[in-house]
């Protein structure tokens, strides 16, 4: 059976692509506010880009607000999404013991999202339920928000920051070749020493467009991992919003990712 990191490779060889479209649909500025005109939309986008894009990321939390409906909408694009791309659900989950588990079994065998971000901060026997399934973990290291250094840039007592510790810890679980790290654009400064000690684990790099990180350094550092890049406003915003921007701007990131690979 083909390993995630091995499928997720493969599938960006295939389309000759790093772009990951995050689908952080607020439908307050659709022009039909309508949960069923918000899964028509989405579905339709995934449908207008799919030959382009070879990963998909979905934020949980615009459509976990609207309950039982949003699950449904969520469960609606996995299936689109399903055979023709990579799925991640932008979930961030990490509980300890049972909850773990039920929260793995809900993302992966009911909803059967291909990929989860995961946080680390409650350790390793919060992300194993997780790395079990021949699913991709994505956990985060070093997050785009400024917010991040107050905990993943404190330096221990021997000088080694916190997102370093994680990136150890993701090596040390990656038995089963399914273990990424979630990397801001942003962190232009840090990224040689990410390279340096990530065992080539791929990265998922929000962080590209809106919140100031530049696309050429994040795929220049990239190793024989991969620099996974999520764009959401910067195509979702596009021009008036329609199917033909959101296409037309895909396209544009997609050849200014292919120009640098």
């Amino acid at each position: 059976m083909i390993k995630f990191n091995e499928k997720l490779k493969k599938v960006c060889i295939e389309k000759n692509n790093r772009l990951c479209l995050g689908l952080d649909i607020d439908n307050h500025n659709l022009v039909n506010s309508s949960l069923d005109y918000m899964q028509s939309y989405i579905l339709d986008i995934i449908d207008a880009t799919i030959d382009l894009c070879p990963i998909y990321k979905v934020n949980f939390a615009f459509y976990e607000r609207y309950g039982s409906k949003g699950y449904k909408i969520l469960e609606n694009i996995s299936k689109s999404i399903e055979g023709r791309a990579i799925s991640i659900a932008d979930a961030k989950r990490g509980d300890i013991g049972n909850s773990s588990k039920y929260y793995a079994e809900g993302i992966f065998d009911s909803l059967n999202f291909d990929s989860i971000t995961v946080s680390p901060y409650m350790g390793v026997d919060s992300i194993e339920p997780f790395a079990k399934y021949n699913r991709g973990i994505f956990i985060l290291c070093l997050t785009s928000n400024p917010g991040s250094k107050n905990i993943q840039k404190i330096n221990d007592s021997n000088n080694i920051e916190i997102y370093q510790h994680i990136v150890k810890m993701a090596i040390e679980m990656n038995e089963n070749n399914n273990i990424g790290l979630v990397v801001g654009a942003t962190n232009v400064d840090y990224m040689n020493t990410i390279k340096s000690i990530s065992n080539d684990l791929p990265w998922l790099m929000p962080g590209v467009g809106f919140q100031g990180g530049n696309l050429k350094e994040s795929l220049n550092i990239e190793n024989r991992g991969l620099s996974i890049i999520n764009v959401s406003r910067g195509i979702l915003t596009y021009g008036e919003k329609t199917l033909d921007d959101i296409r037309e701007a895909t396209e544009k990131y997609t050849n200014e990712i292919r120009s640098f690979l």
